[in-house]
């Protein structure tokens, strides 16, 4: 087992990642920007470092900076958590060129996911059911119109680059997908450094449903699962279920199979997850994207299979076996992100926290990055927590969120816990026939 890890990341994957650490014998080492100083991470962990000021790009970006922190600090290896850098594949090759341990997938592996074109068109040699589109990027407006002719609208427009639900516009017709493809292109050159556009075929009344897969030391790439990851705003979720409440068995069957092939036709090792949109009235499903990184909504995978995915991780980078769940799901679990912003229209609400009291009780977990005394800036992403629960049946899952979510106080700055109290009330939602567009039919 590794013996020392540094953590490249901040916040509440941070913490989770110490504190299986930690259970596993391994010195930990935190690395922080000056604007974190005062988070729970930097304290929990046996050593920290400071990176620099709270721009990412001068610290949690900071390639030389994480890199001398490792060497400053004796670590022997490097978990990037999810965001900054764990899916840069330049990152991957520095830390292991630099004689340390990647917790992660192979460089080359996060490199033929990382472009959405390339990802697309090796999943789809491996037999991975792909989305009408173009094999190649649109150069020209005039390309994307020919490629959104020959497959019909409505189109996605897409960042090849991107991630995350960012850099993403669907578009009905010619005179806005004109509009749309120099909005995004432009928008992936500025964000990305890549200004590839990709047009696919756009499914206005889809659910977002994804595997969780390990690459195991051995070679073997299993499935652990699905997760149901359509309450999204903005192309970006808030909300995941396990179980998908959507699948037949045979559905599942397909789709797990599907998402195993993917991972095997890069030679996946470590945790990743393949994407996939889920088509209810047609039951097809198509890949969108694979994520070679933890996710962020890993805990539900966790409760539902009784696996620790970062003890996983550490275990696969160390070369050594990872005892690998009998049987299916058991029961259900869901995770709400509860984050500092609006619960109406989502902007973004940082401040400082004067009140916060997690919710107990049989099946609640909570993932928290901030503690009371703990200012939520605006230099990062608005996650504060994440509250997992976990039940026999789906019912008793919703009516432990309920629960917890009412049990949950925060105050200072915005929150969007009330979002979740009016959902987890919904008929669409709580019935567990919904799909992307719910939370804009909510407002």
């Amino acid at each position: 087992m590794i013996e020392s890890l540094l953590v490249a990341n901040r916040g509440e994957i941070a913490r989770r990642i110490i504190r299986t650490a930690r259970r596993l014998g391994v010195r930990t080492i935190a690395v922080y920007s000056e604007a974190d100083a005062g988070l729970p991470f930097v304290a929990e962990a046996d050593e920290s470092v400071l990176l620099g000021p709270a721009n990412p790009a001068a610290s949690y970006r900071n390639v030389e900076a994480l890199l001398a922190a490792a060497k400053s600090t004796g670590a022997q290896a490097i978990h990037p958590g999810y965001g900054f850098l764990s899916e840069n594949a330049e990152f991957a090759r520095a830390v292991e060129a630099n004689g340390l341990v990647w917790v992660g997938p192979g460089a080359d592996a996060i490199a033929a996911m990382g472009d959405k074109i390339n990802a697309r068109n090796v999943v789809a040699a491996a037999g991975v059911p792909v989305a009408p589109g173009g094999a190649d990027p649109a150069a020209t407006v005039e390309a994307a119109l020919a490629e959104a002719e020959r497959i019909g609208y409505p189109v996605m427009v897409k960042a090849a680059a991107g991630g995350g639900g960012m850099g993403m516009a669907s578009a009905a017709d010619p005179d806005q997908l004109r509009q749309e493809y120099e909005k995004v292109r432009g928008f992936a050159t500025r964000l990305f450094g890549d200004g590839s556009v990709l047009i696919e075929r756009y499914f206005p009344r889809v659910r977002h449903v994804e595997v969780q897969i390990l690459g195991l030391a051995d070679g073997r790439v299993v499935a652990l699962g699905e997760r149901e990851c359509s309450v999204q705003r903005r192309n970006q979720k808030l909300v995941e279920e396990s179980p998908s409440p959507a699948l037949s068995p045979a559905t599942r069957e397909r789709l797990l199979a599907a998402a195993v092939r993917a991972g095997e036709a890069v030679g996946y090792r470590n945790a990743g997850t393949v994407e996939f949109l889920y088509e209810p009235s047609s039951g097809e499903f198509f890949f969108l994207e694979m994520n070679t990184r933890l996710q962020v909504e890993h805990p539900v995978t966790e409760a539902v299979f009784g696996i620790d995915l970062v003890e996983a991780q550490l275990r696969i980078a160390s070369g050594e076996p990872v005892e690998i769940p009998d049987g299916g799901p058991v029961g259900h679990a869901i995770e709400l992100r509860i984050n500092a912003e609006d619960p109406k229209r989502f902007l973004p609400g940082p401040g400082a926290i004067t009140t916060w009291v997690e919710p107990t009780g049989d099946g609640v977990r909570v993932d928290a990055g901030y503690a009371a005394g703990n200012t939520v800036t605006p230099f990062y992403d608005s996650l504060m927590a994440k509250l997992i629960v976990h039940g026999a049946s789906r019912a008793e899952a919703i009516e432990r969120a309920r629960a917890a979510v009412a049990g949950f106080e925060v105050a200072g700055p915005k929150c969007n816990l009330p979002f979740f109290a009016e959902l987890l009330d919904h008929p669409e939602f709580v019935s567990g026939d919904y799909d992307t567009g719910i939370v804009s039919r909510m407002r």
